[in-house]
């Protein structure tokens, strides 16, 4: 026999809470849930489009201000000979000193003995004061010094024997132009 549920209560809110089973308590909690969440997310996005707003508007205010300059201060003027030595320093302190040294280091054979080098940073050239041991030593050297990449030529200047010294060794002096590293 199949049983009869008999109420008599009117319909209500309070009865239909009673009635409502778990699978219906879990749906809405589920459809509440999601209604925070999309509350939740409207807000933060209509946050951002108001400081969107305000940043764009702040943007236009900038946009339309003149702008103004600052006037340069005047500082005390520099004659030109003063200007033109500070140049030639700068020019000397921005040398390439370690490209220039390891290319003269490498193609130093130990039969040549290095006395001087002036470098010229207007010219891009260093002059090489060295001795060596006997003539073929010293063309050896020019040769081996042309080969550096660094160098674009060198130039034997001049060359003498030191009739004072009893080894009698030739001091030389070259010119070397390099190129940019």
């Amino acid at each position: 026999m199949k049983r009869v549920h008999i109420d008599f209560a009117p319909p209500s809110m309070q009865r239909t809470l009673h009635r409502a089973g778990p699978g219906t308590w879990a749906v809405a909690v589920l459809g509440l849930a999601l209604c925070a969440a999309a509350a939740t997310l409207g807000w933060r996005l209509v946050a951002q489009q108001r400081a969107d707003t305000e940043q764009l508007n702040a943007a236009r205010l900038r946009s339309r201000a003149p702008v103004v300059v600052a006037p340069v201060a005047q500082g005390p003027r520099i004659s030109e000979a003063q200007a033109a030595g500070v140049n030639a320093a700068v020019m000397q302190l921005n040398l390439p000193w370690r490209a220039l040294y390891d290319a003269i280091a490498a193609a130093t054979p130990p039969a040549i003995g290095m006395l001087a080098l002036e470098p010229d940073a207007r010219k891009r050239s260093l002059k090489i004061t060295a001795e060596a041991k006997s003539s073929d030593a010293m063309i050896e050297y020019v040769e081996l010094l042309k080969r550096e990449e660094l160098f674009a030529g060198v130039t034997l200047i001049r060359h003498e024997i030191n009739e004072q010294d009893p080894n009698k060794p030739i001091r030389f002096q070259l010119e070397a132009e390099w190129v940019a590293p």
